[in-house]
């Protein structure tokens, strides 16, 4: 049985490893600001959760503003649903529905179970006035090194559709989190995608109240650090957990 084990981690393994592989040969496909939430492997039985996340960026030729809003449920005690409404700012500053996402995290390992943390994501997102679309497959990878943890996200993508070029891209997220308190761990996050490379300071924190009920908080701070990156990009976020 041990044995069965064993190769099995050894296949996932080898099956993940593949992927950031790739992730990271082909990183020159991925285009556009990859800034987002760091996502972590974890699913809880009976979760249920709303979440909202802003996105702020400001340079010297652009300026965008960008508001997910969502509600999620675990299917079971290791698949979580999730759906979002993403609204952004036009050329005319108005603030308007963009697109509708649908997202599925997977936790494939039980917390501290093997050497690191494994899940997977998958996401589906639709234009709101276009027939533009968008397919997003990730691992997520994380791994507990005393009172800090590392992050890692890398996902391919696939868009296609009437207004834009189909083509596959790639992102990669990293965050190193010290877990100072739950309710404040500082962080150093880097995002990584072609025309953007960027790294900034982290806030977070967990308010945890009677049961599963939790109040998680999220505030980012990211800087490009070449000359394909674009100005300083602030990114929030607040879930609740019931």
């Amino acid at each position: 049985m041990k044995a069965i084990q064993l190769m099995n981690q050894s296949c996932w393994f080898n099956f993940i490893s593949a992927i950031l592989l790739f992730s990271f040969s082909a990183m020159v496909h991925a285009d556009g600001v990859v800034v987002d939430k760091v996502y972590h492997p974890y699913v809880l039985p009976n979760e249920r959760e709303v979440e909202w996340r802003l996105f702020s960026l400001q340079d010297s030729e652009d300026n965008k503003f960008a508001q997910r809003f969502a509600y999620g449920q675990s299917l079971t005690d290791s698949l979580m649903l999730e759906l979002y409404l993403v609204g952004e700012r036009d050329a005319n500053d108005n603030f308007k529905l963009s697109s509708y996402e649908i997202e599925a995290r997977w936790m494939l390992t039980e917390q501290g179970e093997y050497w690191a943390d494994w899940g997977l994501l998958f996401e589906i997102e639709k234009e709101h006035r276009q027939k533009n679309w968008e397919i997003t497959s990730g691992v997520l990878i994380e791994k507990e090194f005393g009172r800090t943890s590392l992050t890692l996200n890398g996902f391919i993508i696939y868009e296609w559709g009437n207004t834009i070029i189909s083509e596959f891209e790639t992102e990669f997220r990293l965050q190193y989190r010290y877990r100072y308190l739950e309710q404040f761990q500082p962080a150093i996050e880097l995002y990584s995608g072609e025309n953007y490379l960027g790294i900034g300071p982290a806030f977070m924190g967990i308010q945890r109240f009677n049961g599963q009920k939790q109040l998680k908080w999220e505030a980012g701070f990211i800087t490009g650090v070449d000359s394909r990156s674009k100005g300083h990009i602030l990114r929030m976020a607040i879930e609740y957990e019931f």
